[in-house]
Formats: C-alpha cells, sequence, structure tokens
C-alpha cells in the first residue's frame, strides 16, 4: 500500500486555497478535495507494517495547535515542477512530524531523510518556457501574501494513495486525535 500521513485542511481554507488555483495562469492544480499538509510519506509498505504504525499511532499524544498557511513558492530551481503554500509558523507542524517519525521507526518503518518544508501542493508545473517564468513570478508577487484563515490542526490522518494518470487519489483510512 503507498500510504502518507497528512493534516486534513478545513473547508475555509481550501476555498482561500481554490481561489489562489483559480488564477494560476498554468499548470495542473490538485484536487480541492485532495488538499493536505503532508507529515511523513510511508511510500509502498506491506498491510501489516502499516497496520503496526496505525497501532503505534493510536497511542501518540500530541496537543492541538493552530496552523495558518502563508506564502507562496516552488519546488524545482530552475524548472519549477510543483506550486505551493507555505506555513507561517512551522514549529508546530514540524514538532509534530518529530513525534510522528520515532513511532514509525518503532512499527518498523524507517522513512529516508529529508529535510521537512511543511507546504501544501496547489499545483503541478509541466516544463515551462522563459516566458511562464515571468508569468510565474508575476504571480507568486501578486499572490505572496493571499489570504488564509488560521485553523486549530486537533487531528491527522492516514491515508492510501493510489496513483491515476489523471493525479493521485487519496483515501482516508484513520484519524488520530490531538489533545
Amino acid at each position: 500500500m503507498r500510504a502518507f500521513l497528512a493534516i486534513p485542511i478545513p473547508d475555509p481554507v481550501r476555498d482561500a486555497l481554490e481561489r489562489v488555483q483559480e488564477q494560476l495562469p498554468f499548470g495542473r492544480p490538485a484536487d480541492p478535495e485532495q488538499l493536505h499538509l503532508t507529515l511523513a510519506f510511508l511510500g509502498e509498505q506491506p498491510d501489516d507494517l502499516i497496520q503496526s504504525a496505525h497501532e503505534a499511532l493510536e497511542d501518540l499524544r500530541f496537543p492541538a495547535f493552530v496552523l495558518q498557511l502563508q506564502g507562496l513558492g516552488t519546488f524545482g530551481d530552475r524548472s519549477p515542477t510543483a506550486l505551493w503554500a507555505g506555513v507561517r509558523d512551522p514549529a508546530p507542524a514540524k514538532a509534530l512530524r518529530d513525534r510522528i517519525l520515532p513511532a514509525l521507526h518503532g512499527a518498523g518503518i524507517t522513512l529516508e531523510r529529508t529535510r521537512f518544508r511543511p507546504h501544501v501542493t496547489l499545483a503541478r508545473l509541466a516544463r515551462t518556457a522563459p516566458a511562464d517564468h515571468e508569468r510565474l513570478a508575476r504571480f507568486l508577487s501578486r499572490w505572496e501574501a493571499f489570504p488564509s484563515p488560521a485553523f486549530t490542526v486537533d487531528s491527522f490522518a492516514l491515508y492510501r494513495s493510489t496513483l491515476r494518470p489523471s493525479g493521485a487519489i487519496h483515501e482516508e483510512l484513520a484519524r488520530y486525535p490531538l489533545t
């Protein structure tokens, strides 16, 4: 099973992100119903390890916190491949991830060590021409301070991800409350 852990995005924030997506000059916007903030990508794992991770995460305790999305950015230096919305104060999301990783490790899932940059992917960008780089730069500067309401993160979820030609489909398998 291809799986990941993420913070679901509530409707008011999703609506704000959808307004940004509607103004994107090019690219393939992510399905607004599929928007999330990934905490840990588990990759392809056997069902028994996913079950072990689920059991370990049920015991995880972490306080609820407030999160606000702010700022836009891209992945891919010379040729951007994805557009994302960043997090105003990433410390709480990073602290939650830091609590999740040992629980996953104890369940037998070891993730590759990568830099964690909390974000919500808004669109996939195909190879772009130099003129598109200018259009993208103008778009980023115009929407840099887009209005996104703050929200309380009171849970995170385990998702199954199924790849399709039209994009990945995410199915929530379990939700873990924060206290």
